[in-house]
């Protein structure tokens, strides 16, 4: 039994080193044959995420359109109201939250898009 034991408790302590190795990066030691992977500079900007574009508000709606021809819209909306009744799109707008909620001022009929096209 003693054997059997110290088998296990040396295939544990091998283990314990690759993965240890392959979390740090370094060599790995005691003769195991399993290499750490290398990180590279294109992989590491691979995983940072990318930056949000910043909230710009705009002075009027032509300015705004200038930047996003259907206007911009909150998350939700699916129609355009016009006169209280729902029209199709005729440019989409951007989808933002965050840009309606900067723009909400030209918005004048209240439906959740601001400087629509039609």
């Amino acid at each position: 039994m003693k054997g059997a034991a110290r088998v296990n408790a040396v295939r544990r302590s091998v283990a314990a080193m690759v993965i240890a190795g392959a979390l740090v990066g370094a060599p790995l030691t005691a003769g195991a044959a399993v290499a750490a992977p290398a990180i590279s500079a294109s992989d590491v900007r691979a995983i940072v995420p990318a930056a949000k574009p910043p909230i710009t508000t705009f002075k009027n709606c032509t300015a705004l359109n200038k930047s996003y021809k259907g206007g911009v819209a909150r998350s939700g909306v699916t129609h355009n109201t016009v006169n209280g009744k729902k029209k199709p799109f005729k440019v989409k707008p951007y989808i933002s939250t965050a840009l309606y909620n900067a723009n909400k001022k030209m918005d004048r009929d209240k439906d959740g898009i601001a400087c629509e096209k039609g």
